[in-house]
């Protein structure tokens, strides 16, 4: 078996072929596992009597119960921050769009952590963006074998992404084989801005990590806030505050209201044709009844073949919102202050603007 740091296996080649062995996962010992939960609940109930900035901690706790070697340092995300809508919105988005993008090859990812953390399913989401393949041993369940192949996985992004060898701190082979959540998610992030993926990342997601280190056979800790995502101004086009902004941040009581208007205005004109529109938040995703609305509102027929009646993947998807977009253009309207991709992604607040500047041109029409 080749290493990853063997002459023979290259970074990446287009034209080379990958062998693709079994999904091993190579799970922790029911003993570690307890031991480490053991050692990380002790380490909070006893660091909650302190104050944040106390440095040390588990003073009492005999050195040969710590699993951390000595100078070795572990982050825990803090409960609370782990519970935290918007990181759990991201994570979501996250699933949703890897499991989309490995249909393919009939992968299906239903835990970050556990799933993403022994470098296969990584290499084929790599290979799938990049279009590229990558030459790596196969998964076993030798940690080491797992490791050298995550370690050629997250050069070929390093490349990908136009790192300097060895210069990111946010994640390595190692955090990620250790199933660790931040560095998955710095990653996963990364690719997605890089290649400009059509999904719509909750903005400003931000965690409270515990930083504990072993120094002394006494545990020293410190906390940090890791921000995993920021504005999405890098990939959509960024714009003023507007209303809508407003509402959702300072009066989301009112959000019902509105929603209760646009219902009604929408299903004014969808009903002509024996449909009705009872949830805004996904009913307008696939861009079908977004299509139907402006050809009953312009009084014309969209030729079926011209959009995905029943569409099935994302691109189907934003193919027909694009295509709704493009008859707003040609009526006039006001060019949308949402992309294809934030609609199909669900975002509210886009797909209500999009449906206000409809009412507004068009509410008096019967």
């Amino acid at each position: 078996m080749a290493s990853a740091h063997s002459p023979n296996v290259p970074a990446a080649s287009p034209n080379t072929s990958v062998k693709i062995g079994t999904f091993g996962r190579k799970k922790k010992s029911n003993k570690e596992v307890q031991d480490l939960e053991d050692e990380s609940q002790k380490f909070m109930d006893h660091n909650s009597a302190k104050t944040p900035t106390s440095p040390a901690i588990g003073d009492n706790a005999p050195p040969d119960s710590y699993i951390l070697e000595e100078n070795e340092e572990r982050s825990m995300i803090e409960a609370q921050s782990k519970n935290d809508p918007k990181l759990k919105t991201l994570v979501q988005v996250l699933l949703n769009w890897i499991n989309e993008e490995l249909a393919d090859h009939r992968i299906i990812v239903k835990d970050i952590e556990e799933d993403m953390y022994d470098g296969q399913v990584l290499q084929k989401l790599v290979e799938k963006l990049a279009k590229i393949k990558i030459e790596v041993p196969e998964v076993t369940q030798s940690e080491i074998v797992q490791k050298q192949k995550l370690k050629v996985v997250l050069e070929v992004v390093s490349h990908l992404l136009n790192l300097p060898p060895h210069s990111n701190e946010r994640w390595n082979a190692d955090n990620i084989h250790a199933k660790n959540l931040v560095p998955i998610l710095h990653l996963l992030v990364a690719l997605v801005r890089h290649f400009r993926v059509p999904i719509r990342l909750p903005e400003f997601v931000c965690v409270n990590m515990v930083v504990v280190q072993k120094q002394a056979g006494i545990l020293r800790s410190r906390k940090v806030t890791e921000e995993i995502t920021t504005a999405n101004d890098d990939i959509g086009a960024k714009f003023e505050r507007d209303a809508f902004d407003t509402l959702f941040d300072h009066a989301p009581d009112k959000l019902s209201v509105v929603k209760k208007s646009l219902i009604t205005f929408v299903n004014k004109h969808l009903n002509k044709v024996n449909l009705e529109v009872s949830d805004l938040d996904r009913q307008f995703q696939d861009g079908v009844y977004m299509c139907m609305l402006m050809g009953l509102l312009e009084g014309f027929f969209i030729p079926l073949y011209s959009y995905h009646i029943t569409p099935v993947t994302e691109e189907q998807r934003i193919h027909n919102v694009a295509l709704a977009f493009e008859l707003m253009d040609d009526a006039g309207l006001p060019i949308p202050k949402a992309r294809p991709e934030d609609i199909v992604c669900g975002d509210l607040k886009s797909t209500l603007r999009v449906l206000y500047n409809l009412f507004t041109r068009y509410k008096n029409i019967s």
